[in-house]
């Protein structure tokens, strides 16, 4: 190759030493603990950018203002060689920069630039760095300056040298965060006719769903939709296994809506089960504590779920949605909670809430406190991503999924929070479930 290291600022900052080698030694260190990392795992910065990711790589790259970020764990120190792979339909002398530093200090930075002519698969080196300490880093790839429209399509970055070793990133093209849940202990034989549960939310990324009240049949929480909405969500599965397509569910297996609030919208949904799905668009607030409750009314063969949103300017409890669900008959069961990140082009980013206060009533009408939760997380936790967490903060269970911390917690792990002692005084319980029971029940 006819590159040469063209610039390296910052040669010494927190724990990363950058330094300009020959390329026979990029060459030999290239040999060692090589690891490639497709560009269809890295994420668009701004999220707003154009970039089009697919599994042959990154394209549509024609603005200089535009990053490619990668996110990995280095657990040893040492040398890394840093290097991507562009192709390019024509010979083009491109100006590239790639960025270093430490997720967990985020000023601290270290530049490597380059100018090189780019062929198809070229490879373009950058350097080598130095790695003082193991930890999650963050590698921003930046275009300084292209002769024609586009840098060309980015279709790996690689690393190599002794901080290469047993390195650890994301190596599939589903970016999403993992999934992460809460989920409550209850004796099978308590029949649990309603559950209550406040969420706070800390962090509020595009497309995360916070979800209080989940059980057997269905869910309910609060969801970041866009920039300008956010929804209130409650939904109820078919009967049946059915995954994606609800018009082959046959009419006696499908759940029927039975009533709903003012502006509610509800409908049938497929692709993740089969149900009944009912949604409020409303401008819940980050960082205020936002109250849930689910009631079950077991009628013949059928259960009755309903969900309720206290509305905190009007300073009172309303109805979202009320489904009769065939072929269960039964109270609330498998009770949990969750953080969801469900479009992973911001899969990097923290999500984080914290969940408190819950409580159960069972059919004899008593409230009973959960202060224990088992945490767990979705199949990407196993091995793609290893940033989630569950704490207790302030006597609530706190989640967090993304942002690439260095905290993680153990699948199974318990927890208990301390209890308040303060059930939900404000619910009557009574003239809810009355109110269900006269409904009529399906044949």
């Amino acid at each position: 190759m006819k590159h040469r290291v063209a610039r390296i600022l910052a040669t010494v900052w927190l724990g990363v030493t950058l330094v300009a080698v020959s390329n026979s030694k990029i060459a030999s260190a290239a040999e060692t603990n090589e690891l490639r990392i497709p560009a269809s795992t890295a994420y668009a910065e701004p999220l707003s950018a154009p970039l089009r990711f697919g599994d042959d790589g990154i394209t549509n790259w024609t603005n200089s203002d535009d990053r490619i970020v990668w996110f990995g764990r280095l657990k040893h120190t040492g040398s890394l060689s840093i290097s991507i792979s562009v192709s390019a339909t024509e010979k083009s002398s491109s100006k590239f920069a790639m960025t270093v530093s430490r997720v967990d200090t985020p000023g601290a930075t270290q530049e490597l630039k380059t100018t090189q002519t780019v062929v198809d698969n070229q490879r373009v080196t950058f350097g080598e760095a130095t790695i003082n300490s193991a930890g999650y880093y963050r590698f921003e790839l930046h275009g300084t300056a292209k002769p024609g429209d586009a840098f060309g399509t980015v279709k790996s970055m690689t690393l190599s040298g002794a901080a290469a070793k047993d390195a650890h990133f994301n190596l599939k093209s589903r970016r999403n965060a993992a999934s992460v849940h809460l989920g409550f202990p209850v004796p099978r034989e308590q029949q649990v006719q309603a559950f209550y549960s406040e969420i706070t939310v800390e962090t509020d990324p595009l497309w995360s769903y916070y979800m209080a009240c989940g059980f057997h049949r269905g869910y309910f929480g609060i969801q970041v939709n866009s920039e300008t909405e956010r929804r209130i969500i409650f939904s109820i599965w078919d009967s049946g296994n059915e995954g994606i397509d609800r018009s082959k569910v046959a009419p006696e297996d499908q759940v029927t809506l039975l009533d709903k609030g003012e502006g509610v919208v509800a409908h049938g949904f497929g692709n993740e089960g089969t149900g009944g799905h009912s949604h409020l668009v409303y401008n819940w607030k980050t960082g205020d504590t936002h109250r849930f409750l689910v009631t079950a009314q077991p009628v013949g063969t059928n259960t009755i779920f309903a969900g309720y949103f206290y509305f905190p300017e009007k300073k009172e409890w309303g109805l979202i949605a009320k489904f009769r669900a065939p072929k269960d008959g039964g109270h609330l069961r498998g009770l949990y909670s969750f953080n969801e990140n469900f479009i992973g082009r911001n899969g990097h980013l923290l999500r984080r809430a914290a969940f408190g206060n819950q409580w159960i009533a069972t059919a004899d009408g008593r409230w009973h406190e959960l202060t224990t939760a088992r945490f767990t997380h979705d199949v990407t936790g196993k091995a793609d991503r290893k940033d989630y967490s569950v704490d207790v903060v302030n006597g609530r269970f706190v989640l967090a999924n993304g942002g690439f911390l260095e905290k993680r917690s153990n699948l199974g792990q318990m927890s208990d929070r301390p209890a308040t002692k303060m059930p939900p005084s404000d619910i009557n319980l009574k003239k809810l479930l009355n109110t269900d029971s006269t409904l009529p029940a399906t044949k």
